[in-house]
């Protein structure tokens, strides 16, 4: 049988299980939801983000005449 689980890697607790769940050598399979080119619904590529970051960053420092 397999289980589908979804840990929130922000609590410590969780850390360390996966920690744990990660040095089995058998019985363990992590999906990569990206590894198909599919990006789940709320998420963005890292291309994405970074082309977004630029944005901002020249948003902000146009507002407050940085650069």
């Amino acid at each position: 049988m397999v289980h589908t689980v979804h840990l929130d890697d922000e609590y410590i607790n969780v850390k360390k299980l996966l920690e744990e769940i990660y040095r089995q050598k058998e019985g363990v399979r992590f999906e990569n939801p990206t590894a198909n080119d599919a990006v789940p619904e709320g998420y963005m590529t890292s291309d994405e983000f970074r082309k977004q970051a630029i944005i901002k960053v020249n948003t902000f420092c146009d507002k407050h005449g940085i650069l």
